[in-house]
């Protein structure tokens, strides 16, 4: 991605052996138990969700951020 102010933001490094795959995600939110399907990433073996489970919002696919 090049930027004109910046110039070049973004690159790719290289391609990573991952698999999307849709899980039917609990979370625990307090007093409420809730259940979603989410778009995950299964990498070496672990799930990693790609989005945060309460709003939505979008995450870096990082290991420690892997579900048991």
């Amino acid at each position: 991605m090049y930027d004109f102010y910046f110039g070049e933001i973004m690159k790719i490094l290289k391609e990573l052996d991952a698999k999307l795959v849709i899980v039917d995600l609990e979370v625990n939110l307090g007093k409420e138990v809730r259940s979603a399907p989410t778009l995950c990433a299964k990498y070496n073996g672990k799930i990693i969700p790609l989005n945060t489970a309460h709003d939505g919002r979008p995450i870096l696919m990082k290991e420690e951020n892997t579900i048991d």
